[in-house]
C-alpha cells in the first residue's frame, strides 16, 4: 500500500473529537477539492505492506486502540478492506474517513464509516456516490464541509431527502483559512443551525488549535 504518514494525534473530527488516535494517511485522491488541506497527500508515500503499517501502528502507539484510515482517499487501495479488517480483529477501533465518491459497502460492518459529502463550493458535489446514503449502517457518520449559505442551504436538502438525522450522526464542519470569512463561519454556521433548529453536530478542526502531533 502507498502510505503518506502514520502519526498520532488528538482526533479533531467526528463524535469521537478529542480522544487520542492513530492515524493511517493512505495516498492518492479521485477529488479536487477547491479548499482541500492535504494535498500533500494527493501523491506522496512510501510503500508498505499490510503487516507492516499493522506492526507500525502497535509498536510505535501501544495502548491507543483508536485507529482512523484516511487520506487522501483511503478507498483508492483495494487492500484498504483487509488493513481494516485486520486491524479490527485485532480489537482496535477503526474508523474510515472517505470522501464520498466510491461505494464504502465492502468495508467491514465493523468499522465506523465517516462519509464525506462534497457541498457545492467544493466544486465535487457532482462526483458523490449517493448510493452510500442509500445504504447507512447506525454507526456510520456523515460530514458537511461548509463554505458559505449556499453549502447550509443545499445540505439541508440532502439531510431531508435522505432522512439523515433519523439514522446517523450529522456533522458540519466549517471550511478553515480559505479567506476572511472563514474565521466568523463556525459563528455563522451556529446561527443558522439555531434559526432552524436543526440537530447537527458542529465541529471546529480541533486538532488545528492545538497543533499536538
Amino acid at each position: 500500500m502507498k502510505v503518506n504518514e502514520i502519526f498520532k494525534s488528538i482526533q479533531g473530527e467526528s463524535s469521537w473529537q478529542g480522544y487520542p488516535c492513530v492515524f493511517v494517511r493512505l495516498s492518492g485522491c479521485n477529488l479536487r477539492c477547491s479548499w482541500c488541506d492535504t494535498k500533500y497527500a494527493y501523491e506522496n508515500g512510501n510503500e508498505m505492506s499490510i503487516d507492516e503499517i499493522i506492526n507500525t501502528v502497535g509498536a510505535v502507539y501501544e495502548s491507543l486502540l483508536l485507529v482512523e484510515i484516511t487520506g487522501g482517499e483511503p478507498l483508492l487501495q483495494e487492500e484498504v478492506y483487509e488493513l481494516s479488517k485486520k486491524l479490527l480483529d485485532k480489537g482496535y477501533k477503526v474508523l474510515v474517513d472517505t470522501n464520498g465518491s466510491i461505494p464504502a459497502d465492502k468495508l467491514d460492518s465493523r468499522a465506523i464509516r465517516i462519509i464525506d459529502i462534497k457541498c457545492p463550493d467544493s466544486g465535487m458535489s457532482d462526483k458523490m456516490c449517493w448510493d452510500n446514503l442509500e445504504s447507512l449502517r447506525p454507526a456510520d457518520e456523515i460530514k458537511f464541509v461548509l463554505s458559505d449559505k449556499r453549502d447550509y442551504d443545499w445540505v439541508k436538502d440532502v439531510i431531508k431527502k435522505y432522512g439523515l438525522l433519523e439514522r446517523v450522526e450529522v456533522l458540519f464542519s466549517p471550511v478553515t483559512g480559505t479567506s476572511p470569512l472563514t474565521e466568523s463561519l463556525p459563528k455563522l454556521i451556529a446561527e443558522w443551525m439555531l434559526k432552524d433548529n436543526l440537530p447537527v453536530r458542529l465541529q471546529v478542526q480541533l486538532h488545528k488549535y492545538i497543533g499536538v502531533r
